[in-house]
């Protein structure tokens, strides 16, 4: 039986009519994390806004659960995929409990009012990202690490087949970075979700990540497991670093 939940072939993704990146295929199953690296600039978050229906693609396509993203409705979409990105929002007046509980508007009705489930399941999605000590906190006071463990919480409420991460570990600090990623491994592993996100810490990627694709002035440059990825070649060439500095910080 076929387990894949996301894939995309001869995508093509921009702004208007610039294209930032094309040729961009993979595939993605039940319980897998793919991990986009590369540099600045390269296409990954273009990419990620892409998937996600933030973007209009330019060309390719995209498939979700066996069928194109052309056929899904936005209030499904909301239910199969998940997104979470670099850019703040700025709810007024919201505490952090609210913020997670805008997670679960898809399944309710036309006044957006929680059922007892709802309540369960935002209780759950709090509890799995440790945030009780500052729920209901407003989101605005709160530091970035803790918001983006509030957007993460929000994100598992939509209880997603697919989850979308844009540097999901930047605003963290190293304790945060790692019990992040372990919520993400967790939650591919024991919910079969599909993650896909982008990474510039790339010893954690390398861990974390099934499947990597290498992504350099908007094509894929290499794909593979993060064994056939992480060679010390492959990173030189990827972010164009001599080998003599390579080899004095990594070496």
């Amino acid at each position: 039986m076929d387990n894949t939940l996301i894939s995309a072939e001869k995508l093509s993704v921009g702004y208007g009519r610039k294209i930032i990146a094309d040729g961009i295929e993979f595939v993605v199953k039940q319980g897998e994390i793919l991990t986009l690296i590369g540099p600045n600039g390269a296409g990954k978050s273009t990419v990620l806004k892409t998937l996600a229906g933030y973007l209009k693609r330019l060309s390719g396509t995209i498939v979700i659960d066996s069928e194109n993203t052309d056929k899904i409705s936005e209030k499904e979409m909301a239910k199969k995929l998940s997104v979470v990105l670099t850019e703040r929002i700025r709810p007024e007046l919201m505490s952090c409990r609210e913020v997670v509980e805008t997670g679960r508007y898809p399944y309710t009705g036309s006044f957006g009012l929680l059922s007892e489930t709802d309540r369960e399941i935002v209780e759950k999605a709090i509890e799995t990202v440790s945030m009780e000590d500052f729920a209901e906190k407003d989101f605005g006071a709160v530091s970035d690490g803790q918001r983006q463990r509030v957007m993460l919480a929000r994100a598992i409420c939509q209880e997603p087949d697919i989850l979308i991460l844009d540097e999901p570990t930047s605003y963290l600090d190293i304790h945060h970075k790692i019990q992040f990623l372990e919520i993400l491994r967790n939650l591919a592993k024991e919910k079969q979700i599909a993650v896909i996100m982008s990474m510039h810490e790339l010893d954690f990627a390398e861990k974390i990540s099934d499947y990597v694709l290498c992504i350099k002035s908007g094509k894929i440059s290499l794909s593979g497991t993060p064994d056939v990825i992480f060679t010390s070649e492959n990173i030189m060439e990827l972010y164009d670093i001599p080998e003599n500095l390579y080899c004095k910080y990594f070496g």
